[in-house]
């Protein structure tokens, strides 16, 4: 963290984690593959209980970008007894969150269930899948919490191990329990969410099994731990934003699921189809912020500015030219991708001119993100939050619900121009101005 050359470093440490959030995002990509070969409506009952998994998500990355950010300045300042209480602290925190969510799926699936969608149909696919993914939630939670203390410590080529195991046993997983195969029952939906919740568990064990054995630093030590507040209240002050960002995201897909419920179940399916291969290309831009957190928190904590400086000047060209790859992408080959998922002639109608028009905004997206990764390493998320609530919510929801009424379907989509340049504006202009305000006066 303090002597490899920051190119270098920012290199290796986000490879692995590039790799690592591509393979996580094949939970969801898989899932929805195979699920497509079931039934359109049960394609659009997973993007309806996706905006209840992105809230469960939003707490687990929020928190552990919290502790990510306060566990590498802790450790940049040598205090690891601290450290280690912190990341115990940490996994308090994490449990509470999961138990929370696991209740709600014992107790509250069905009414979930109906909040979602009015739609008998949907209704009933909904809640087979909440049923099982709130209910069985420990596993991202913790997954998430291992990953986060290797991460803390530059390790991030064991986290991508972590995932990857649980990744390829959901991918193996998904066909025979949703179709039946190798003599087991035929599922459906409540198959793919039985084999995303085994994967994540499964990924747990390894993330929490390589810090017990693998991670030289952190440990979580419950002889003699005390439980103090101040942690955790240092914790969320990082992480809270992010957890609001997130969730933002979770009332996004609600909000805008609703809108699009009011134009077909088609839209709403093609809706959850683009959020996945979005979220699938941009994030080796995701794996990159993620990096940068760790060592702008590190050198942050340990007085070295002109390594932070070296950290922006590397991380914004190079996420740069993955947005301008993943743009290309989706502009050359819009068919082809939403054929993946078992398209419907009406689906590719709607959902080629679509794919162009967003694709464009991608560089702007990618710009917003990484200021607010960066932002987060120097202790500040609320620029991370304000520029999320921008793009997610306050600019898209309205905009798209405006440009179906005065343009159609195919006019509302240039809505994500609207609040993606909107949040570049403000994300690049908030980053600067903290970046000259706790670094230096010199030049950025």
């Amino acid at each position: 963290m303090a002597v490899m050359p920051v190119r270098k470093l920012l290199y290796t440490m986000s490879l692995p984690l590039m790799v690592s959030l591509l393979v996580q995002s094949l939970y969801n990509i898989v899932d929805s593959m195979f699920v497509a070969r079931l039934s359109e409506e049960a394609l659009a009952a997973t993007a309806l209980v996706y905006a209840v998994q992105f809230l469960m998500i939003a707490i687990g990355v929020g928190t552990a970008v919290g502790l990510n950010a306060l566990l590498s300045r802790t450790l940049g300042q040598g205090e690891v007894a601290a450290a280690c209480r912190v990341a115990t602290t940490g996994l308090v925190v994490m449990s509470l969150s999961a138990a929370i969510f696991s209740l709600a799926g014992i107790f509250c699936s069905p009414q979930i269930a109906h909040f979602l969608t009015s739609d008998p149909s949907l209704v009933g696919l909904c809640e087979d899948y909440l049923s099982v993914n709130l209910v069985f939630c420990w596993g991202i939670f913790l997954q998430t919490y291992g990953q986060r203390l290797l991460q803390a410590v530059g390790d991030t080529f064991l986290s991508m191990v972590s995932l990857i195991v649980g990744a390829v046993l959901n991918i193996i997983l998904d066909p025979i329990l949703i179709f039946g195969y190798l003599g087991a029952p035929a599922m459906g939906i409540r198959g793919a969410a039985i084999a995303t919740v085994i994967g994540q568990m499964v990924g747990a064990v390894c993330a929490l099994g390589f810090n017990r054995w693998k991670n030289p630093s952190i440990h979580v030590r419950l002889r003699g731990y005390r439980f103090l507040w101040s942690d955790v209240v240092a914790i969320y002050r990082i992480g809270l934003p992010t957890i609001v960002m997130q969730a933002l995201g979770s009332v996004m897909t609600f909000v805008v699921n609703g809108i699009l419920l009011e134009v077909s179940t088609t839209a709403v399916a093609f809706f959850g189809v683009y959020y996945r291969l979005q979220n699938f290309l941009m994030m080796p831009m995701n794996g990159l912020g993620q990096a940068a957190i760790p060592i702008v928190g590190f050198n942050f904590g340990s007085g070295n500015h002109a390594r932070i400086r070296e950290t922006w000047r590397v991380l914004m060209p190079t996420g740069l030219v993955f947005a301008v790859c993943a743009t290309v992408i989706f502009w050359l080959c819009p068919g082809g991708l939403m054929a993946l998922f078992a398209a419907s002639s009406e689906m590719q109608a709607l959902g080629v001119p679509a794919l162009r028009i967003i694709s464009l905004t991608f560089p702007l997206a990618t710009t917003t993100m990484l200021c607010g990764y960066f932002a987060t390493g120097l202790g500040n998320g609320t620029i991370n939050m304000i520029s999320g609530a921008l793009r997610q919510l306050v600019l898209l929801a309205p905009g798209l619900a405006v440009g179906i009424r005065l343009w159609g379907i195919g006019g509302a989509w240039y809505a994500f121009w609207l609040a993606e340049g909107v949040a570049f504006c403000y994300s690049l202009w908030r980053t600067r101005r903290l970046m000259a305000q706790r670094l230096s006066s010199d030049a950025i």
